[in-house]
């Protein structure tokens, strides 16, 4: 995106931020950096000079009060669950993410885990290198792939993709969504409880919302059964991360792969010890060329809104009717 019919507002970085975004962004704006987030740091003619802000973490009501000439919010990545957008809407200020540029990594991630999670690989490498297969022989015998069914929570963008690549393993596929999507075959069942009782393998994609919250829960687990796998590529916020750690811990689920935790990045100690646990450190869009692209959107995203054309490319949904006033 070019630089050219910009005008030159301060964009706000609060706390840390990719640095391609701000080497872009820098070429054509006056840029503030506050090193914790906290909008109290700055003066009141500081705070009427930020027209934009690029983040990558939080973006609450109070912080977007506290800058009067605030435009637009442009989020790092496709979950923007910590900004407030509903109070940007409210406040005609435009919010936006980073979406599509990562669908394809994250669902490489998922099928990359949910292998992981069945055949036990991090496990059997760790057997390896300990020198155990030398000393004691083979790596026990794993569940497998072969005559699972596939529910996915969350069919989106990345759902859908998570779902062409399991339909390769000829593996069927289910779904829960709020509602039914139009022009799919997979099968849809109006609750997650429903759809949990019908697959063995339950693949959250879902976001985090007042909704989801802990939605993946005791009942899910128990539906999903005592040979179920439940993979999370979504939001930690949406699992009762108690109720995995019992589910995993009594034998109700068979086993479970995260990228993603309710408070990261600390993970409880109890899901770290369950050897029936796959865990990464939120990984699933972690790649040089994906970063890199969701870093290019993100700043674009910002030229658009201060060029000629005066608007944003990938809007979120709650502040798609926003318009620039200038």
């Amino acid at each position: 995106m070019s630089a050219s019919n910009i005008e030159a507002p301060a964009i706000l970085i609060p706390g840390r931020m990719h640095p391609h975004v701000t080497e872009r962004l820098k070429s054509a704006f006056p840029l503030i950096h506050i090193a914790d987030g906290d909008p109290a740091l700055l003066s009141a003619e500081m705070k009427a000079s930020v027209r934009g802000i690029a983040s990558m973490g939080t973006v609450n009501a109070a912080f977007i009060d506290a800058l009067p000439n605030l435009e637009i919010i442009a989020n790092f990545g496709v979950g923007y669950d910590a900004v407030d957008a509903a109070h940007a809407a409210s406040r005609g200020i435009m919010v936006t993410n980073t979406p599509d540029v990562l669908t394809e990594e994250v669902a490489d991630t998922a099928i990359g885990l949910l292998i992981n999670t069945v055949r036990e690989l991090p496990r059997a490498e760790d057997w390896l290198r300990q020198g155990r297969w030398v000393r004691e022989g083979g790596y026990r015998l794993t569940a497998t792939l072969r005559g699972r069914r596939i529910g996915i929570f969350g069919m989106g963008r990345i759902g859908l993709a998570v779902a062409r690549r399991l339909e390769a393993f000829g593996l069927p596929i289910a779904y829960h969504n709020r509602r039914r999507i139009d022009g799919i075959a997979y099968a849809y069942f109006p609750t997650l409880k429903e759809l949990a009782a019908a697959v063995d393998t339950l693949i959250s994609v879902a976001p985090a919302t007042p909704q989801t919250e802990k939605i993946v829960n005791a009942e899910i687990f128990e539906a999903l059964g005592a040979d179920g796998i439940f993979v999370n590529v979504g939001r930690g916020a949406t699992v009762d991360e108690a109720a995995l750690v019992e589910a995993l811990s009594k034998g109700t689920i068979l086993a479970a792969g995260l990228d993603v935790f309710a408070d990261e990045p600390n993970v409880p100690q109890a899901l770290i010890d369950l050897p029936n646990a796959s865990l990464l450190p939120h990984v699933a869009s972690a790649t040089v060329h994906t970063r890199q692209a969701m870093a290019d959107l993100a700043a674009d995203n910002i030229f658009s809104w201060f060029s000629s054309e005066r608007r944003a490319l990938t809007p979120v949904p709650e502040t798609a009717h926003v318009t620039a006033t200038g």
